[in-house]
């Protein structure tokens, strides 16, 4: 299985030779997170529709981006976005940010991911950043059970899963410096889906993984 989940949140217009790295990518991706504004936006992005068709031609899984609040966003909010990006790009999957990891959430996202397969989900990518309760893998292909930084990271001690074992887990680091074996590391730490970025500050993902930096 392809490893690489690419959340690169940076426009295709402005960042052009970024997006034609993580295209030519395509066969070591485990999918590309679209973002075009905090979401899908109120109306469709050309820039993001040609780039979503190039990773489309690629094989490679779309998952559109939606902010759950931690299940404070209401579930209509939530099903519209993922139908916009459906609907505008194409999307095959989602990513749900800021997920809850308590039980007593577990029913708002059980009803948040049986509206997404409906729209043609396939691919349901939940970001707890921790470890949630195991319920959450009746309904992920992917929880995400660390977002952080390198600093923290290094210092992560693997963390016993008992949910299904189908479910693949994932670590999302950013301030990773280039000499890391960030593949190794995610690996002993359980997770098979990973992205480790250099960037840092408020905006960590507007940068590549060093493997996926374009040459100059």
């Amino acid at each position: 299985m392809s490893q690489l989940l690419v959340p690169y949140y940076e426009h295709p217009t402005v960042r052009p030779s970024e997006w034609a790295a993580i295209v030519a990518a395509a066969p070591r991706l485990y999918g590309v997170i679209l973002n075009p504004a905090s979401g899908p936006g109120e109306a469709p992005d050309q820039a993001f529709a040609e780039v979503a068709a190039q990773l489309r031609a690629a094989d490679v899984r779309l998952l559109g981006y939606t902010d759950t609040d931690y299940g404070r966003r209401p579930h209509a909010a939530v099903v519209e976005d993922l139908t916009r990006y459906h609907d505008w790009y194409g999307t095959d999957g989602a990513f749900l940010d800021q997920v809850a990891s308590d039980r007593a959430e577990f029913s708002h996202y059980r009803r948040i991911a049986t509206a997404a397969w409906a729209t043609g989900c396939d691919t349901l990518v939940l970001n707890h950043g921790t470890t949630p309760h195991p319920s959450y893998a009746r309904i992920a292909d992917v929880l995400i059970t660390f977002e952080g930084p390198w600093t923290r990271y290094r210092h992560l001690t693997p963390h016993p899963w008992h949910g299904t074992t189908g479910t693949h887990l994932g670590h999302l680091v950013y301030g990773v410096p280039r000499d890391a074996d960030f593949e190794a590391e995610a690996r002993a730490r359980g997770a098979s889906v990973h992205c480790a970025v250099p960037g840092m500050g408020d905006h960590p993902w507007g940068t590549l993984p060093h493997t996926l930096e374009p040459v100059s």
